[in-house]
Formats: C-alpha cells, sequence, structure tokens
C-alpha cells in the first residue's frame, strides 16, 4: 500500500513519497538482466536529487523518524527484494533494518523481510548467475506499488519464504529487541524435490512497547 497511516508522522511525506516513487520507476521498469549482469539500484536510479524533482519524503536514520529528499525510496526495495527472493536471482547486495520502528499493520509478509537504501552507499544488488533473462516491471496505481519479476524460460521452481524462531525480548536497558530467521524453500516441479536455504538472521531494536498497555 502506498499510504498509510503512521503515528506522528505527517501525510505530506507518504504523498511526497508516491512522487520520489514514480521518478524512480521511470529508470527501473522493464530493466533487463542479462545472465552473468548485476542489477544496482542506485547505479540504474542515480542520485535522487532536488533537481531532478524529487522531494522530501520519510526517512529513517538510527531507528529516528525524519525527512529528507528522496526518502521513501525504501518501499521500492522492500519489494523489489521480496520478489527476488522468489526468483534464482542472487542476493550479492541488500542491507536490513536495523530498527523496528513501527507496529505491525496488516502484516502479511514474515517480519525483516525488507531491504534499506541510502545513496549511494547501501544498494540493493541481484546478480543473475542463471542462463536466463530476467525482466523487472513496475507501476503504481490509486492505491499500490505492484511489480514482477519474469523470465524468458518457463521455470519449474516454486518458492516459499517463510520465517521461524520469530520473538520479542526485553533487555537489560528496558527497551525490546525482535528477532526471527527467514527461510528460502524451493521446489523443483520436474521432481517435487526440495531445497532450503536460510535468507537471513535478522535482529532489530524496537522503538515501540510491544505489549498493549491496560
Amino acid at each position: 500500500m502506498l499510504l498509510r497511516p503512521l503515528k506522528d508522522v505527517d501525510m505530506i511525506l507518504q504523498y511526497n513519497k508516491i512522487t520520489n516513487l514514480q521518478l524512480a520507476i521511470k529508470h527501473l521498469n522493464k530493466i533487463v538482466i542479462k545472465p552473468g549482469e548485476t542489477f544496482s539500484f542506485w547505479k540504474i536510479v542515480g542520485r535522487p536529487a532536488k533537481a531532478k524533482g524529487y522531494l522530501n519524503g520519510l526517512v529513517l536514520t538510527n531507528g529516528n523518524i525524519g525527512s529528507g529528499i528522496g526518502g521513501g525510496l525504501c518501499q521500492l526495495g522492500n519489494l523489489l527484494y521480496w520478489m527476488a527472493l522468489h526468483t534464482p536471482l542472487t542476493i550479492k547486495e541488500r542491507w536490513r533494518h536495523s530498527y523496528d520502528v513501527f507496529p505491525d499493520i496488516n502484516r502479511t509478509i514474515p517480519f525483516a523481510c525488507g531491504a534499506t537504501l541510502s545513496y549511494n552507499y547501501i544498494d540493493l544488488q541481484l546478480e543473475n548467475n542463471t542462463e536466463d533473462t530476467f525482466q523487472i516491471d513496475l507501476s503504481i496505481d490509486s492505491e499500490y506499488l505492484n511489480g514482477e519479476i519474469t523470465c524468458d524460460t518457463e521455470l519449474k521452481l516454486k518458492y516459499e519464504i517463510y520465517e521461524t524462531d520469530h520473538i520479542f525480548q526485553q533487555q537489560w536497558w528496558g527497551g525490546y529487541t525482535r528477532h526471527n530467521k527467514i527461510w528460502k524453500k524451493i521446489i523443483d516441479l520436474n521432481n517435487n524435490t526440495e531445497t532450503t536455504e536460510l535468507v537471513a538472521v535478522n535482529n532489530a531494536i524496537m522503538m515501540y512497547n510491544p505489549l498493549l498497555e491496560n
């Protein structure tokens, strides 16, 4: 979803985010990743500068909420990463969020399945080590940021991304941390065999109390 009501966050930052996403998508939509090639978010999008039309959007720095030119592009990083997990593409570079800033709102995917971005040193890179060619397709409608990754070959593979060991822990300093493990199950439909890969071990400092107040 493009717009979410977030506590203490000016909605104008989310409307500006939509503009920022539209500008970045112009560079990324229909990008082809051929065998042996590496997709780099920042190499393709470039610096999100004010002169290019980018606006102040929501940014997170060390768990603090703020605004900055080009803010909100992490939503695009989250989508690209989640889609790439469901392909044979190799995640060459991905940075996770080290803080859990907002409580879950209608969460449909496991915690910490996103990818943070910050020009130009925190990048998302996808490497194509297969013999097939992939294409990224992105669009925005009135409510959603949409995307898919297609292939020039029919892949007889099915993917399932799931979490284990999800836990909240209170720390000695009084705050809470959140932890889980993300796994990738790959099902080969040719012979119905399964393999499982550990994708990530996530540890995040929570910026809110996970326990409901009386």
